[in-house]
């Protein structure tokens, strides 16, 4: 199957995702700058889920640059990856809503969790599909930021329930790691 295709179909669902999240802001039916406190919560939840699908969005691309084909295999993990990105905007919801206390803060990293183990099946069927020689192989290399992540989330998991703060700012620490850039795989197809 053409590659093209996977990407079109995957920029579609994260677009979706995207959408998804932003109704989750709801418009207060008050005036004043007041009216949008209760929102604060909503709207935090929502950037850092924001943050966190434009990572898996950006590295999604340049992840699909680095090959020439895909498979059954590879288009059965893509969907596994999208199912779990796919319940982001529901646990935002819900964790922006309940002011992020402990088990929509839990729940939110055990999916944060699920995507980053989706991710790593998915560019683990890449490799085996283009072979340890190929440059999508070269890229991933040791691939720390990957192995590290899972670890962030299963902190900010069991810390939930005991300091939502640190939490909170476990999530954040993993999702800046992310924003820093990573020109692995941008050097192996030489995209620049």
């Amino acid at each position: 199957m053409d590659k093209n295709r996977l990407e079109a179909f995957s920029d579609g669902v994260i677009a979706i995702i995207i959408t998804i999240m932003v109704l989750e802001l709801k418009v207060p039916h008050g005036t004043e700058l007041a009216d949008l406190r209760p929102l604060i919560p909503v709207f935090l939840s929502y950037v850092l889920s924001f943050i966190y699908v434009g990572i898996y969005w950006h590295n999604h691309h340049h992840l699909l640059h680095t090959i020439d084909h895909v498979t059954g295999g590879v288009l059965w993990a893509n969907l596994h990856l999208l199912f779990w990105l796919s319940l982001i905007p529901f646990t935002t919801g819900w964790m922006g809503e309940n002011h992020f206390s402990s088990v929509p803060l839990a729940l939110y990293g055990f999916v944060l969790l699920m995507c980053a183990f989706a991710w790593w099946i998915l560019q683990t069927c890449m490799v085996r599909t283009q072979g340890r020689t190929s440059a999508l192989a070269q890229a991933v290399g040791r691939d720390f930021k990957g192995k590290i992540s899972p670890v962030f989330y299963l902190v900010g998991i069991v810390s939930a329930f005991f300091n939502e703060y640190f939490s909170e700012a476990v999530y954040v620490l993993a999702a800046l790691m992310w924003l820093v850039p990573d020109r692995r795989f941008e050097k192996a197809t030489h995209e620049g």
